[in-house]
């Protein structure tokens, strides 16, 4: 028997950004002012520095001096913008306009996508955990896209046509995708390949949709708040050309500006307890804008959720021991999901010199 889709933890409900945002109004409601955030800043992209370029057909084809590149941006940056990606350029278009007009359906056609009770697949926020709780300017639509009998009924099988169909593309384009990066991974760090590709194989696959609608005063909210992605890999889609996204280097925020045809490409916390800790996962946080909208789709790829997870064997030598327990895969989700987004606390959760160091 298959197994049943399990929720993996819920959010409370809140209104729609995308609908709140159409009153045109001249100042944010409270629930969305941010006094806690760094300030938000729209940065000289020229003067910042840029996070690393990868090319993934010069790795494919065995160039050393790509894979010491990339080597370098997943241990020293946690992010990179990737080309020569292999998926088709008329696919991923598709992806882009199907996107735009799926947030362009009415508020009656969006409420049979909306989250259920203690789930978090569908429209609306992640994350929201009281009532009193800082909101975030934008709305999700979230869904678990692989393995597919983890499929909600309510979504993935009922979303409009030609959307359906071109995300079942992307979908398996993306878990492709992330198991060459994944393989990739594991020749820079010399791991045993097997390490990699057990755990990532039929792997889980979710994807969200983000959309960030114009804000009146921009400079007082935060489209999404600073966190680590849980995950192993996340494999970013900017839909539109439209900066938002800035990640913590160095102590800074520091803007990514979006490439035509690149994906952005970061590590999950997942893969930083695999790697363990060479690899890590990195801070990042979403801005929002005055005047334009933005869109992007975040595609996640984790070990499948049956298994668990700790730092790979042939990475874990007595000079590097293991910096990190074993977990279950599906805990180790449940609980992020289950908190406030904050940081990169939660890895802690499962440090081991953090146990020692209660323990003194």
């Amino acid at each position: 028997m298959e197994p049943k889709p399990e929720k993996m933890g819920g959010s409370l409900p809140v209104p729609s950004v995308q609908e709140l945002a159409k009153q045109s109004l001249s100042r944010v409601p409270p629930r969305y002012v941010r006094p806690d955030q760094d300030p938000i800043f729209i940065s000289n992209t020229t003067s910042s520095p840029q996070v690393p370029l990868v090319d993934l057909f010069r790795l494919l084809s065995g160039d050393s001096t790509e894979l010491e590149k990339f080597h370098y941006a997943c241990k020293e940056w946690g992010f990179f913008q990737l080309i020569n990606h292999g998926v088709s350029t008329s696919l991923v278009e598709k992806v882009k306009v199907e996107i735009q007009e799926f947030f362009k359906l009415t508020m009656e056609e969006k409420k049979k996508y909306w989250q259920q009770p203690e789930d978090v697949e569908g429209f609306g926020q992640a994350f929201v955990v009281s009532e009193e709780q800082k909101l975030d300017w934008a709305d999700m639509f979230y869904m678990v896209t692989l393995p597919t009998h983890l499929r909600k009924p309510h979504l993935f099988p009922n979303l409009p046509l030609p959307l359906r169909d071109t995300v079942e593309a992307y979908s398996i384009d993306l878990r492709n995708l992330a198991m060459k990066i994944l393989n990739l991974m594991a020749k820079a760090l010399r791991m045993e390949p097997n390490d990699m590709k057990e755990l990532f194989e039929e792997g889980f696959q979710g994807m969200r949709m983000n959309y960030y609608p114009p804000c009146p005063q921009p400079e007082l909210v935060i489209g999404l708040n600073p966190h680590s992605d849980v995950v192993g890999l996340t494999i970013l889609l900017q839909v539109n050309e439209m900066e938002g996204l800035q990640i913590r280097k160095d102590g800074m925020w520091v803007p990514v500006k979006p490439l035509p045809d690149a994906f952005i490409i970061n590590i999950g916390d997942i893969l930083e307890i695999i790697t363990n800790g060479i690899y890590r996962s990195v801070e990042h946080r979403a801005t929002v804008n005055l005047s334009r909208e933005r869109l992007s789709v975040a595609t996640f790829y984790s070990p499948k959720q049956e298994g668990d997870m700790g730092p790979a064997p042939s990475l874990i030598t007595p000079e590097t021991p293991a910096l990190f327990g074993r977990i279950g895969v599906a805990d180790y989700i449940k609980g992020y999901l289950s908190r406030e987004l904050r940081g990169k606390s939660y890895i802690d959760t499962i440090r081991i010199q953090n146990r020692s160091d209660k323990s003194n």
